[in-house]
């Protein structure tokens, strides 16, 4: 009874902790970890790729939200600037935190991959029949190839988060330091320039979901 008990304990510890191992990236031990509890290394890549499939969906539809409150500043006619201000600041902040989520998902998203594909290479060895060794190395090629197109994608698209944010960041400083009209007009300057960089950005991450979706669909679809 009383190691049957320890078995238990041990077991609710482990579920306990296997979420702290995803939110640290998915490390190699949180990957061991759910697939010793049933979930085999492709299903955890398609399980990271769907989330940050929905990762970048979010930060999209966030730089998307940031550009609309900046638009809102130009012809400013009074009101309360120091609120338009804190506003702008508060979207800023969250298209920041969208773009770190991004960033996280892809980590982990490599990691697992990495996990994966190691494995599957080593197992090869393991073949007696040499017709399915070779199908196996034809399929862990184009898995690999597949997943590489993905993974650019992925990049493309956070690569041009940090110019955007950047220059979202430039935008609400100089606000903050400037309430008034004539700092208005300067934004209206740059305006311009920042929508043609967000328009690049959403283009980019809307082909790295599409990406997403034609890998998630190759590797088994999403599970209900």
């Amino acid at each position: 009874m009383r190691r049957t008990i320890c078995c238990t304990s041990s077991f609710t510890m482990l579920l306990l902790l296997l979420p702290l191992f995803g939110a640290a990236g998915c490390s190699s031990t949180g990957i061991a970890i759910r697939e010793s509890l049933g979930t085999p290394k492709r299903e955890q890549l398609v399980d990271r790729v769907e989330e940050t499939r929905e990762a970048q969906e979010d930060a999209k539809t966030q730089f998307a939200s940031t550009l609309e409150e900046l638009q809102a500043l130009s012809g400013f006619d009074g009101g309360e600037l120091e609120s338009a201000y804190k506003r702008l600041d508060s979207q800023l902040d969250r298209a920041e935190s969208r773009a770190e989520r991004v960033r996280d998902k892809i980590r982990s998203v490599d990691r697992v991959a990495t996990a994966l594909f190691n494995e599957w290479e080593d197992e090869l060895d393991e073949y007696a029949t040499e017709s399915l060794r070779n199908a196996s190395a034809r399929q862990l090629d184009e898995t690999k190839q597949r997943f590489g197109d993905l993974l650019f994608a992925m990049r493309k698209a956070e690569s041009k988060m940090a110019p955007v944010l950047a220059a979202f960041g430039d935008q609400v400083l100089f606000l903050k330091h400037n309430l008034n009209a004539r700092a208005i007009a300067s934004l209206d300057s740059t305006l311009g320039e920042l929508e043609d960089e967000i328009a690049v950005l959403i283009g980019d991450m809307e082909a790295s979901i599409a990406e997403a979706n034609a890998f998630i669909d190759e590797m088994g679809g999403e599970r209900q």
